[in-house]
This record gives C-alpha cells, structure tokens and sequence, in this order.
C-alpha cells in the first residue's frame, strides 16, 4: 500500500464546520429494506490478529434492515462539512460528518442505536457514550490514514464501525510500514478494532473511481462524552506522535 491510494490529509486541523443537506443516489440492497434488528448473540463474529497486540473483529450482516437504517439516518441527521487546513488552504473535507454524546440532552438519533450500544458494552466491556457519524456520498468521499483520538488516553481503546449503505473498502496498516489489510464492509457489517490497534495501526476509506453507492459509518467510541470533534482534533494534532 502507497501513501497515494488514500487521499492525503498530513495532519491538519480542522477549522470550520458548515450545515449541508446530502444530495445521494442509491439503491437499496434485496435484503436491507427489512425491519431493523441485529445480533445480540455476536455468533459469527470473527477475530483476525493484525499482529502479537492488534485485533479487529468483524461480522458480516450483523446489522439486519441496514438499508432502512441508512435511509432514516441520512435524512434525520444534522450533517455538517468541516474545512481542513491543507497546502496552507482551507479545503472542505471530503465526507459529511455528524457527532452524538447527549450531553446537551439530545436523544440518540435512533432509539435501535441505543440498544446496539447497550450490547457493545457488554461483548466489550466498555462504556459507548458516543457515536460519530461519518457519510461518504460517493467514490470521491474519503478519509485518510490516521490512528483514532483514543489512543491519547486510552491504553487499549476499543472503536466500533457498523457500516450501512454500499460496501467500501476499510484499510489497515501497520505504522512502522509493512503491508496493508483491507475488509469490505457496507449493508450491516460490524467492524471493531481493539488491543494496540490505534498505536501501532493507521486506517482510512480511500477514494475510488466507481463506488456502488453511498455510505454510513455509525461509530461507537467510548469515554468521549463531552468531545468537541474539532477541539479534539486540535489537541490531537499537537500531541501527534
């Protein structure tokens, strides 16, 4: 894996946010469109080592009626386009983003995402009091290689990512170089990252030329209650290793 097969984002700081009403096109799967539920039982969850310390465990279809999912989320969903500094310019960033922690007293936007964090917190044995919503309208939609806040104060932070919507694919690699892992997730697919993964891994959704649609990455982070997306990522970029 290159640098250049995930768009290039150096660690900039994110500035500035705008309110956007997402324009997509999209075509829901044959099975998506059934009620929501999901797998309380985690049974075909499946966990691959990265190496002695990095896991990440992943379940195809864990989500069931994603599509229904999707589409509830897409429109009820206060998204907002943040700007990057990049090249010393101001750029939007390439996806549509969304931040939950109920701290103002707000809701989760799904009573199901309740649940589903309930359950994690179990398999997991930690306490999911945030989501962040990431949507890639189309192929051009990416986020680069970057390692999650976590890891700042967090020995063995745990990051969950159900992916609704179309497939993208979700790359892994190591920071001290060496090859790279990919998984295909979309339509339901849970996916976790655990152990020494955010230290010694990077991850990013890289663009592509045609993507089968659009996508929604519901992730669950845990004792971020109280984050601000953009202070958070100023303290992460001062203290990047």
């Amino acid at each position: 894996m290159v640098a250049n097969e995930c768009s290039v984002w150096q660690d900039e700081l994110m500035t500035i946010s705008h309110d956007v009403e997402p324009e997509l096109s999209w075509q829901a799967s044959l099975f998506g469109s059934s009620d929501p539920g999901f797998d309380p039982s985690f049974g075909q969850l499946r966990r691959t080592w990265l190496d002695e310390y990095s896991w990440v465990d992943h379940q195809p279809n864990w989500l069931t009626g994603s599509d229904t999912v999707f589409a509830e989320l897409a429109q009820a969903l206060p998204w907002r386009q943040r700007e990057v500094t990049m090249w010393d310019r101001l750029l939007p960033e390439p996806r549509l983003t969304c931040w939950w922690d109920g701290v103002d007293g707000s809701p989760v936007p799904l009573a199901l995402l309740s649940d589903i964090s309930a359950s994690l917190a179990q398999q997991y044995q930690r306490p999911f009091d945030s989501i962040g919503f990431n949507l890639y309208r189309d192929g051009r939609d990416s986020v680069a290689w970057h390692g999650d806040r976590e890891r700042f104060t967090h020995e063995q932070p745990v990051v969950v990512i159900l992916s609704v919507g179309s497939a993208r694919n979700f790359m892994l690699r190591p920071r001290a170089g060496g090859p790279s892992r990919s998984f295909r997730i979309g339509h339901g697919d849970l996916l976790v990252m655990g152990g020494a993964c955010q230290h010694d891994w990077e991850h990013c959704v890289p663009k592509v030329a045609h993507a089968e649609g659009p996508r929604l990455s519901i992730m669950f982070r845990h004792n971020l209650a109280g984050f601000t997306p953009e202070a958070g990522w100023q303290e992460s970029t001062r203290s990047r290793d």
